[in-house]
Formats: C-alpha cells, structure tokens, sequence
C-alpha cells in the first residue's frame, strides 16, 4: 500500500472529531484553537520495537499502549487531552498492521476525546512517536518542584505489574490476565489527575520506576523522600507470582506502572483521597518528604533497603 493510503486508513480509523480542530489532517500543518486563560500541554514519547513492548504484543495493543503512555505525561501535569500527532515508521506497509494498531490507538482516543490532526508515515526499524496536546488553566498545572517537607507521598493504583507482566513473559511462565493487561493496556490516569489540582504540591507519572521518578521529584523541588516498603500497594496477582524481595524490586525499580506518584500537605489529604477512591483509582500513602536529597526506602524494621537499580534509562 501506498503512503498516503496508509494515512488515509489511519485517518478513518482515528475519526475523534473537536471543534477546536480547524483543520485537521490533510494539508501541510493542522490549524488548531486554545481557548483563552488554557496553557497548552505538550509531550512527546517515543515507543521502539523490543525496547519499549515485546515482539508478542499485539498492533492493537502497541496502538493503545503509544497513546496511553503520552496521556499519561498530561495526567501528571493535571491537563485534559485534545489532540495527538503521529509518526509511525515501519519495515513495510502491512494494511493489516497499520488498521489494527489504529483501531487499538483510537478506542483510547475516543475515551479521552483525542483528535489526530497530523503526523508522518516512514519506512524503516518499527518506531512509533506520539506527541499529545492538552489544555490546563493558567496557573493549574502540576509540576515536579513544588514538594515540602512534610507532604505525605502518594501513589495511586498499584505499583509493579507491569513489569511482572514482562518478566513472566520474557521467562515463559504463566501470565496472569491482570499484570499482562497492564504491561500492554496501561491506563492513564487522567481524572485523577485533574482532582489533584490545587491540592498536591508535586506530581509525576511513574514511567521508570517509582524509585527513579520521585527522585525526580525531589531533584526539582530541593527536598528528600522517605518511602515506607511495606506501604507500596500490590495487586492479589503480583503477591500470588513473586515472593516478597522480587516483588519489592518490581515495584521500586521495574517501571511501565504509568501511575501517578504525587505529594500533599497532609491538611489535604483526607478529602483528596476520599475523591480518588470515588474516582475509581485509590492512592496510597507510601512515605513522606523530608528535608535533604534522595530517596530512602526502609523496611518494616527501620533498615535501608538496597536495590539491584533505581529504574529505566536509556543508553546505561
């Protein structure tokens, strides 16, 4: 199939339609309108064959999981999706590919009222880079600098299936539907991200592992974090698969969670978590700021726990 025949498949498939969109896809750039006091939110993320989802996954999934990931980054800047662009480069124009992985990529994008204006089509290794627009009010968004000593620290949903998912995968045993579900269909957390508006003082997605980007965190708001490993909250499935030490691993360092890692004034927190579990994602109090750097992690018994890694980085 031909380039342009692609991208019109695509477009049909991807057919969210806003009225902010002026004009879409089709011409040499999308035309687009932010309404006024709205910031614009953008974030790139780029998903790579055998790096970022394992050959076994599925297009639909990959089409799911590329969106799912950018949205993720506007959950934890506490903006409302709008629009996304597509690069997607492949080894050959397989239709069947391309229609799958675009019916996966927009059955999310229908949920969150994502239109795709605009993007590239390419031939090379399979890559996959999404950039997605959001709007948050002047003076609304959340950010990684704002944590004080004091703040309780949060997580919502449960920390390390994904990364069990993959595991289990990669080692050939049984995968449970649950922690393979969330290593290809994470779900960004983009209510949950709105109700933390106003109220927490920092907030990340947890992409690397939780380890690694809540020391990001504490990097940019000048602070330190004391995490409690008794406290990070684990699905039934990942208790059931791993006993207690790979799974303390998998939830401080294994990453893909694409769950929000934030920190409130305790003042806050009662009604916040009141309005997350109605939400239908809870959090959970894993630790709390502290003055200093870095991020600590101790047990039941007050002893620093010692980690293999911190997280994903690329180019170690």
């Amino acid at each position: 199939m031909a380039e342009f025949a692609l991208i019109d498949l695509i477009r049909k498939r991807c057919d969210v339609t806003r009225a902010d969109v002026r004009l879409g896809i089709g011409d040499d750039a999308a035309l687009l309108a932010v309404s006024p006091g709205q910031l614009l939110a953008v974030s790139t993320d780029t998903l790579v064959a055998s790096v970022h989802f394992p050959h076994e996954a599925t297009a639909r999934d990959i089409g799911w999981k590329a969106l799912a990931v950018n949205l993720s980054d506007l959950a934890a800047m506490g903006a409302e999706p709008a629009w996304a662009t597509l690069a997607l480069t492949l080894p050959s124009a397989d239709v069947h590919w391309v229609a799958e992985f675009a019916d996966g990529f927009a059955e999310l994008a229908r949920d969150y009222r994502v239109a795709l204006v605009g993007g590239d089509t390419t031939q090379g290794p399979l890559s996959i880079t999404v950039t997605i627009h959001g709007f948050v009010p002047e003076g609304a968004a959340l950010m990684r600098s704002g944590a004080r000593a004091g703040d309780g620290v949060y997580v919502t949903g449960t920390l390390g299936d994904a990364a069990a998912g993959l595991r289990l995968l990669s080692s050939r045993r049984a995968n449970p539907v649950q922690l393979s579900a969330r290593l290809h269909r994470p779900m960004p957390r983009i209510a949950q991200g709105l109700l933390l508006r106003g109220r927490a003082t920092a907030c990340i997605d947890v992409s690397d592992g939780l380890a690694a980007d809540l020391r990001h965190i504490c990097t940019a708001s000048g602070v330190g974090a004391q995490i409690d490993a008794g406290a990070l909250p684990a699905s039934p499935e990942l208790i059931a698969a791993f006993g207690t030490d790979d799974r303390r691993a998998l939830q401080l360092a294994g990453g893909d969670d694409y769950e929000l890692c934030f920190t409130v004034p305790d003042a806050l927190a009662p009604d916040l978590l009141r309005d997350l579990a109605d939400s239908g994602c809870a959090a959970t109090r894993i630790g709390h700021v502290v003055s200093g750097a870095g991020v600590n992690v101790r047990d039941a018994r007050g002893n620093l726990v010692e980690l293999p890694k911190h997280g994903w980085e690329h180019f170690a």
